[in-house]
């Protein structure tokens, strides 16, 4: 069987990478900032303000959205090695797919508890409308992993014996 070669640019890899850390970061930011000033604990102090069960929660849930990022970080440095067509990488992808299905479970969760637990005042919509489009993404994400990681699977099994992966 005749491997492809994949070719992308070093340049673009690092681009792409970059692309990552940005992303990680930006998110690592809005996650200190955000409960600082909406409005469920707007009126805190800083203390009660990060002891909100419900602030523990999205951090605990956005573990998985980190712990992606680093994978797909990774599969980048497989591809930029020409190790794309590796076991490393399908883990990779495997590890992405569980924490998009991971995270769009527990985004679905805290939709639910603020559908059913909000105050009489409040108007949940905004937020339900986020948690749809986030769930949304994180299943369109687990599905492509999943395709990906099944073609690369399948191509590393049927890689003869002694021929170089990409």
């Amino acid at each position: 069987m005749n491997f492809a070669k994949i070719s992308i640019k070093r340049s673009q890899i690092i681009f792409l990478q970059a692309v990552i850390v940005l992303v990680g970061v930006v998110a690592l930011a809005l996650l200190i900032r955000l409960p600082l000033i909406e409005g469920r604990a707007v009126n805190l102090d800083l203390f009660s303000i990060y002891a909100d069960p419900f602030i523990i929660y999205g951090y605990m849930a956005s573990t998985f959205f980190f712990i992606a990022l680093y994978q797909a970080f990774k599969l980048l440095r497989y591809i930029g090695r020409d190790k794309l067509f590796s076991l490393n990488s399908v883990k990779a992808l495997g590890t992405i797919k569980y924490c998009a299905i991971i995270l769009s479970i527990l985004i679905v969760v805290a939709g639910l508890y603020i559908r059913i637990f909000h105050a009489e005042g409040d108007d949940p919509a905004g937020f339900l409308a986020i948690c749809i489009v986030t769930t949304f993404v994180s299943i369109v994400i687990a599905t492509t992993t999943a395709v990906f990681e099944r073609i690369l699977q399948g191509v590393i099994e049927n890689k003869p014996e002694g021929e170089s992966a990409v």
